[in-house]
């Protein structure tokens, strides 16, 4: 077996852009050749992120416990009203306030009174999964060898029944995981809703003997991890409509809200702000009509990828966590066929 070649001080870094036959062609020479292309995909924990990115907004600008009411609008301005009886003025408000935006219920609420509001907005979210997240911290890398590679490690275990987990090793000796549960169609909605603390803690117990993709049991992660970051969430699955109206605009889950097994829910919240953005930069003024018009370029730009993300992300959640019996068939040759680019 030949051995890689050194890279050469005059070896350029290359970008391929596009991954069609050519680009992968050209991508594999290169890999060969030792010429660097490409860029490495990165892990980070969520609350690390967050705190990365919260750490960029000036402290002045950001209002703890806040819950909006309602927003009115006034002419050339937003008038936001707040439960503790503050109010704010904008000249746009943007709903980034999740799944159950607070800023689409009240524009929602409007166009209903107006008899504008399409019917698929009017409809629940499809409920995909209950999952149970969290973040295991300061783990031994003697138990856990994999802690030792700078490279990530992704594992997914399927149970025997509609369940399954899976665990992926991060920076600083942790190790991030989820327990997916396929919502019961026997239970009621809010049976599959409950999400409280004696929820978790029941999931917890339920599952402490499930193994581990790293070894032993998820108890042992279940222990390493604080409980303020284990948090019982739903994954639903929705693209909505209407993304704006008047002076309001919504982005992220408060628009389109994806399962998890196509890995873009993050990825599309972020597309989402920087399209927005640069709408709102590129204004002429302050107008209900450059608003309206920045709003139209952020949705023709935008909308098409939440709908192409929305059947991705389905049929990748069901490869990945599908395990009723009808559905094993398609997890099984799925994962086969999409096997290392997971």
């Amino acid at each position: 077996m030949s051995e890689a070649q050194p890279v050469p001080e005059s070896s350029p870094f290359v970008l391929i852009v596009g991954a069609g036959l050519g680009g992968l062609m050209l991508g594999t020479i290169l890999e060969s050749a030792n010429i660097p292309c490409g860029y490495d995909c990165l892990l980070v924990s969520r609350p690390k992120l967050h705190d990365l990115l919260r750490r960029r907004v000036p402290d002045h600008k950001i209002s703890m416990g806040k819950r909006v009411l309602r927003q009115e609008e006034h002419d050339d301005k937003v008038t936001v009203y707040c439960s503790d009886d503050t109010t704010y003025e904008c000249s746009v408000i943007v709903g980034a306030d999740g799944a159950y935006s607070a800023v689409r219920q009240n524009i929602y609420r409007q166009l209903d009174e107006e008899d504008k509001l399409p019917l698929s907005d009017k409809a629940p979210f499809t409920i995909g999964y209950t999952t149970m997240v969290g973040t295991a911290s300061h783990l031994n890398p003697e138990r856990y060898p994999e802690l030792k590679d700078k490279r990530g490690h992704f594992r997914l275990i399927s149970g025997n029944k509609n369940d399954s987990s899976y665990a992926v090793t991060v920076p600083d000796n942790k190790i991030c995981w989820a327990l997916q549960i396929q919502a019961s169609e026997s239970k009621s909605e809010d049976e599959n809703l409950d999400w409280g603390q004696e929820s978790v803690e029941t999931m917890i117990k339920e599952f402490e003997e499930f193994p581990c993709a790293y070894g032993g049991t998820m108890k042992d992660l279940f222990d390493a991890t604080p409980k303020k970051l284990i948090s019982k969430i739903f994954l639903e699955e929705k693209v909505f409509r209407t993304w704006y109206h008047g002076r309001s605009v919504l982005i992220g889950d408060a628009c389109h809200k994806l399962l998890p097994g196509g890995g873009q829910g993050a990825g599309m919240a972020f597309r989402d702000a920087v399209v927005l953005a640069n709408c709102l930069y590129n204004m002429k003024d302050n107008s209900s009509k450059s608003i309206k018009s920045a709003f139209d370029s952020y949705y023709r730009q935008r909308y098409p990828e939440a709908e192409m993300q929305l059947k991705n992300s389905a049929y990748l959640s069901k490869v990945m966590f599908g395990q009723r019996k009808k559905k094993r068939a398609t997890s099984y040759s799925g994962r086969k066929l999409i096997g290392y680019h997971l």
